[in-house]
């Protein structure tokens, strides 16, 4: 195997590490911040890194989306429920503890604007059992 083959699938790796870690695993993440996604349609950032209800559920439980139909039923379960079709986790630094002395927006776990794992976010764990529910519910046979 060539050398850039190697340097791409650890870069790969790496990535996908992140994103699991950011979908599930709040704790381990616990100074860094997310906004909620009501679209994928945002503009791009170097600075986020950008997590779809399915990117999420296949990174945190192994969920593979079967079909376009049941990729739809989880993205409207979504909206349905007037939840985020996805998050965008800032993983530099946390936005208003810049030096991480431990401060924490009072509202950093209310589900709206910006949110915090260390507050004790349940949005991303919502965002991904509700996309899988519906998912499931579709027969791709």
């Amino acid at each position: 195997m060539n050398s850039p083959t190697l340097v791409r699938r650890a870069a790969l790796a790496g990535t996908a590490a992140v994103a699991a870690v950011a979908m599930g695993a709040g704790p381990a993440l616990a100074h860094h911040c997310f906004i909620p996604m009501y679209s994928l349609n945002g503009p791009a950032s170097p600075n986020w890194f950008v997590f779809s209800a399915e990117q999420g559920a296949q990174l945190e439980v192994e969920y593979i989306t079967e079909c376009d139909a049941a990729r739809d039923a989880g993205y409207a379960a979504l909206e349905d429920a007037g939840l985020p079709v996805g998050i965008k986790v800032f993983e530099k630094m946390t936005i208003g503890d810049p030096k991480a002395k431990g401060r924490m927006n009072p509202n950093g776990a209310n589900g709206k604007g910006l949110e915090y794992f260390g507050a004790g976010s349940e949005l991303p764990g919502q965002i991904v059992d509700t996309y899988i529910a519906a998912a499931e519910s579709v027969d791709c046979g």
